[in-house]
């Protein structure tokens, strides 16, 4: 791994730790505005710090005007230079508190020609990389729905001086940054909560995002990236499981469209007679995956009935809540025996949820326990995307019913991995119940829902690691709606995008940018027409495309008797078992990034392992490109590089590499070293 150390921005991790009225925090409280943790009001309490794995964490706790506890936690990372801190405000009196607002980050970075660079969020945005000049002009970003990384992304690259700094805020719910030039300075600042406005009522506790500043010295691209990359897998990515293993690249197969029943969405057409054909077809065909991947529709309805009929109106999505397997489609332990068989060859189980959503909260109270004073139609509260009740998990009760209930299927059943959707943006619910806890309480809800769900998460992983199952959540939004940092820190987006399902073009483009921010992520190995279409294409081009730390296989075992396509899934399965150990390994994309609507170019790009000195280097000429020559830089000078179809060797001696594709639709993949 190569040296990341910083001991400019070790020295100033010490001068705040040191002097905490320099953390570069700010908020104000009944109508005063307090910078850093000045000793002037904030009164320390206790200091613990704490050290391992070349980090050093200390978890402040003040007394604040004596009406406060304020808790901060800062981390430093000494392996890569590294800084991260949260804000607690707890309220340990017995009166209502004053005010707080305006929580935010401010810090003030020197130096000359600043340039912000990153990305834009998933859905209409598709993770869009950007570029703005900050001498010409200040740049602000705000996500306000609710799903933190639809539209906008909450990652940073500011490029100035010599170097420049990553910064990035982690926050499942809403945030906001600006980029300022005021003379030879960039004024940063970022918030979560963006309309936080709010007292505390007694014993009531907030905290802020967990804001990250990462300083690098080198003003290169490249380096960032794999600077960025070095440190999120090694500190922020999950552990795989209980025994604390570093994560690797793993393989999914859904069986929804192996069924041979209708299936309108995910696995609703899987049941208890349906998935041991398909697992049998795929170990007979020595085309075993990691994870078969059960998606939504298992459960039983609130009123007890199946959705077994889906095209009579009763689907998965208005038949959810219950999180109790439908004993018409899954009777007795018939779903643990389907985790056991899998198990026991070789192969886990993830099951989908999605906790912050209910349907008909009258029969979940009549059927299940449910209290409807939990359940919030945001339909008949102004929500304009269709009829949605959202469960309010920040309830302390509906918490601990919700969590208990996805506990015990997940325990009963051996799941091993847990899966979660949102399907809903709920920064209206949130503004709602604000208005319920009447005057001076902007932003507290939003605040006990995120909080809740960060620890329900939690609860989630400790439930799944006591029996061998996973150390780590999948985390889908309707797509890529949940992918701050600290949701990272717990989970994977096994699907970067729901759109990540339909063209090359689109998984092209997305791990020319995505993969620069959050290196553990997932494509699928078809093309389709549509997100949810049953059948696709697949070929070599589109396998390669899709090799990714999480490859998606889709695919039909006993509805598909093809011998060309368990071939061709065969090859797939075995060449991105080559390719795998280089996906978390640096990362370097050669041509420019395109959109998914352009398929005239060229996509190339290289993961490479700078320990042994070795990488894969993936070239992809697209549909309607007319050029047959692609000339790329390569980052290393003197490698040879060798081509995985034909056995050829390349020699790239001055960082000028040619490679002649003679069709279009061609993928080339190349394993090299570098001498």
């Amino acid at each position: 791994m190569r040296n990341y150390t910083n001991i400019h921005a070790d020295a100033w991790y010490c001068s705040i730790a040191e002097n905490p009225e320099k953390i570069p925090f700010s908020f104000v409280y009944d109508g005063k505005k307090y910078e850093g943790f000045s000793s002037k009001y904030f009164t320390l309490l206790n200091q613990d710090k704490t050290e391992e794995n070349k980090k050093e964490t200390i978890l402040y706790t003040f007394s604040f005007l004596e009406e406060l506890l304020v808790r901060v936690k800062l981390t430093h990372y000494f392996s890569h230079g590294v800084t991260e801190w949260t804000v607690e405000f707890e309220n340990h009196t017995e009166q209502i508190s004053k005010v707080i607002e305006n929580a935010q980050v401010t810090m003030e970075l020197t130096g000359t020609n600043p340039i912000l660079k990153g990305i834009l969020g998933d859905h209409e945005n598709q993770y869009r990389p950007y570029q703005r000049n900050l001498s010409e002009e200040s740049v602000s970003f705000i996500s306000d729905s609710g799903r933190a990384t639809h539209i906008n992304f909450p990652y940073f690259n500011l490029e100035f001086e010599n170097g420049g700094a990553m910064l990035a805020i982690g926050w499942a719910g809403t945030w906001k940054a600006d980029f300022e030039k005021t003379g030879d300075k960039v004024i940063y600042t970022a918030k979560s909560v963006i309309n936080l406005k709010t007292c505390l009522k007694p014993r009531e506790n907030i905290r802020t995002a967990l804001f990250v500043y990462a300083p690098y010295q080198v003003r290169d691209e490249y380096y960032a990236i794999n600077f960025w990359r070095s440190w999120f897998v090694e500190h922020n990515l999950p552990k795989a499981d209980g025994e604390g293993n570093a994560m690797t690249p793993f393989s999914t197969c859904c069986l929804a469209f192996d069924t041979g029943y209708p299936n309108s969405d995910g696995s609703i057409s899987e049941r208890h007679t349906t998935w041991k054909p398909s697992l049998e077809k795929m170990l007979a065909e020595d085309i075993k995956v990691d994870f078969r991947w059960m998606d939504a529709g298992w459960y039983q309805a609130p009123d007890m009935t199946s959705a077994i009929s889906y095209e009579l109106g009763h689907d998965w999505w208005d038949t959810i809540g219950t999180w109790e397997f439908d004993p018409e489609k899954w009777p007795g332990k018939s779903f643990l025996e389907s985790t056991e068989f899998a198990r026991q060859h070789g192969m886990k189980t993830l099951l989908w949820f999605e906790p912050e959503r209910v349907t008909d909260p009258e029969n979940l109270a009549k059927n299940f326990g449910y209290n409807k004073d939990w359940s919030i139609d945001m339909n008949i509260k102004g929500y304009k995307d269709g009829i949605v009740i959202s469960n309010n998990i920040g309830n302390p009760d509906c918490f601990r019913w919700t969590t208990d209930r996805i506990c015990k299927t997940l325990r009963e059943n051996k799941i091993d991995m847990y899966r979660e959707d949102n399907n809903c943006d709920p920064a209206l619910l949130w503004a709602y119940l604000d208005n319920l806890e009447g005057e001076n309480r902007v932003g507290i809800t939003e605040c006990k829902l995120i909080d809740a769900h960060y620890r329900m998460w939690d609860e989630i992983i400790r439930c799944t690691k006591s029996y061998g199952g996973c150390g780590f959540v999948d985390s889908c939004a309707a797509g890529g709606g949940r992918n701050d940092l600290e949701s990272m820190r717990r989970g994977v987006p096994i699907l970067r995008s729901d759109a990540d399902r339909t063209t090359t073009a689109i998984r092209l483009s997305m791990t020319s940018s995505f993969n620069q921010w959050i290196p553990f992520c997932g494509a699928n190995t078809r093309e389709k027409t549509d997100e949810l279409s049953p059948k696709g294409n697949s070929d070599v081009y589109i396998w390669r495309a899709s090799y990714l730390p999480v490859l998606n296989v889709d695919s039909q075992f006993v509805y598909n008797e093809d011998a060309a396509h368990f071939d061709l899934m065969r090859f797939g399965l075995n060449e991105w078992k080559k390719v795998a150990p280089y996906l978390l390994k640096e990362f370097y994309p050669l041509t420019p990034w395109h959109s998914q609507m352009e398929k005239d170019g060229f996509t190339a790009y290289s993961f490479y392992d700078a320990e042994n000195k070795k990488g894969v280097l993936l070239a992809f000429r697209q549909e309607d490109c007319k050029e047959n020559l692609l000339s790329i830089n390569m980052p290393f000078a003197n490698c040879t590089l060798t081509d995985e179809d034909t056995k050829e060797t390349l020699q790239c001696t001055d960082n000028k590499l040619d490679i002649v594709m003679e069709n279009p639709r061609t993928a080339k993949l190349y394993f090299y070293e570098v001498k």
